[in-house]
């Protein structure tokens, strides 16, 4: 994206959260940073309701974390080799930020906080289809919120976004089939915090009684 374009929105944005009233500030401010606990709260949850599934359900609640690790750390690692300061510095004709500009060396491309998001929305609505309702709005608010105080650019929360995503759905699909082998095992096991860990499984059927009529004669 042009520089030009995404200082301008920079610009727009961080100037038109100085218009909205207090406590629209205070509530971005909280949310930019609360939103990542509310995902991890939701982490926990796919895994306790999927511990009575099918392997697979299991399976995919228990990757998810760790594959929205895998979307940060790639994120981070773009950010290692792509020395992008922070706009809070660097757009001075725009109004001040509404949260302490990260100090230097904190690179701003791509955005970590919506590389997160954007794994941790996509990992929940693979594992647990349902919820992308809300996950999906939750990380297009999280990574707006980060222009919103005025901690980076548009392009960076975009990127990261789409590269938490990207990498959060491919470690899922390549690591399903090793992760059910691996839970079914634990479930097969007699030890007490591994079998808690994996979960009981569907509960069985019961088994269907053949009555069988009584001819009268």
């Amino acid at each position: 994206m042009d520089s030009s374009i995404t200082r301008a929105l920079y610009r727009d944005i961080v100037d038109f959260a100085h218009t909205t009233p207090t406590w629209v500030r205070h509530l971005a401010e909280l949310w930019t940073e609360a939103g990542l606990l509310l995902f991890g709260v939701l982490l926990l949850v796919a895994w306790w309701r999927s511990r009575t599934g099918e392997l697979r359900a299991i399976a995919l609640a228990v990757l998810a974390p760790p594959v929205t690790a895998a979307g940060y750390v790639v994120s981070e690692s773009l950010k290692s080799l792509v020395d992008e300061e922070r706009p809070c510095r660097t757009v001075t004709e725009a109004a001040a930020s509404l949260v302490p500009c990260p100090p230097y060396g904190d690179w701003s491309f791509p955005s970590n906080h919506s590389a997160i998001a954007g794994a941790a929305a996509v990992a929940l609505a693979i594992a647990w289809p349902r919820i992308a309702v809300l996950t999906v709005p939750m990380a297009l608010l999280m990574a707006f919120s980060r222009v919103f105080v005025g901690v980076h650019y548009p392009h960076d929360v975009l990127t990261g976004l789409v590269v938490g995503a990207f990498v959060a759905a491919l470690c899922a699909t390549a690591l399903l089939r090793p992760a059910r082998a691996l839970l079914g095992a634990m479930r097969a096991s007699r030890t007490g915090i591994v079998l808690w860990f994996a979960g009981p499984g569907p509960a069985p059927r019961p088994a269907h009684k053949t009555t069988h009529a009584v001819r009268v004669p």
